[in-house]
């Protein structure tokens, strides 16, 4: 489940927020989220990630200059691990599996949408981007337009066999 917090913005209510000091306790809570990311092997990937995954990093800096008013710069770095996309023939995914790919297919999908819309000049300023679309660009909204910088990383393949996966996520 997914809620709009007015002030927080848009929030997992299930999930835990900590206060961190130091890079190490950082380094420690990276490490316990990704255990509990589901994994399971398929036939073109031994270890698939079966889900997405978002750590959000809020950094808040308070002024030194003692006044009245207390200055507080807030930003917000989130980190995102895709799932792959899949082709279920050639995973030959049945079950559970084809259900957990269509998902991630479905969100993945999304997400393009919302950034074509978004990185195209003649379409941002006029069209409705569609965020709402899955929970993953609703999470990810603040990320993708306003007043943000963003940088992506593809894994992408030189196999002839992977070619339609690599242009997809180029694309």
């Amino acid at each position: 489940m997914i809620v709009e917090d007015p002030i927080r913005g848009v929030t997992v209510p299930e999930l835990t927020e900590y206060n961190v000091k130091s890079s190490r306790e950082l380094l420690e809570l990276m490490l316990k989220g990704n255990e509990k990311r589901t994994m399971a092997a398929t036939k073109v990937n031994q270890f698939s990630s079966r889900s997405h995954a978002i750590l959000q990093i809020v950094v808040e800096s308070k002024s030194r200059i003692k006044s009245a008013i207390e200055e507080i710069t807030v930003g917000k770095l989130s980190l995102v691990d895709l799932a792959g996309s899949e082709r279920a023939a050639s995973s030959e995914n049945r079950g559970l599996r084809m259900l957990e790919g269509g998902k991630i297919n479905k969100s993945l999908l999304a997400l393009g949408n919302c950034i074509n819309i978004l990185s195209d000049k003649n379409k941002a300023s006029v069209s409705f981007v569609p965020y709402r679309d899955s929970k993953l660009t609703r999470l990810l909204k603040d990320s993708l337009g306003g007043n943000t910088k963003t940088i992506m990383i593809a894994c992408v393949s030189p196999a002839f066999s992977c070619y339609e996966e690599t242009v997809n996520t180029l694309k």
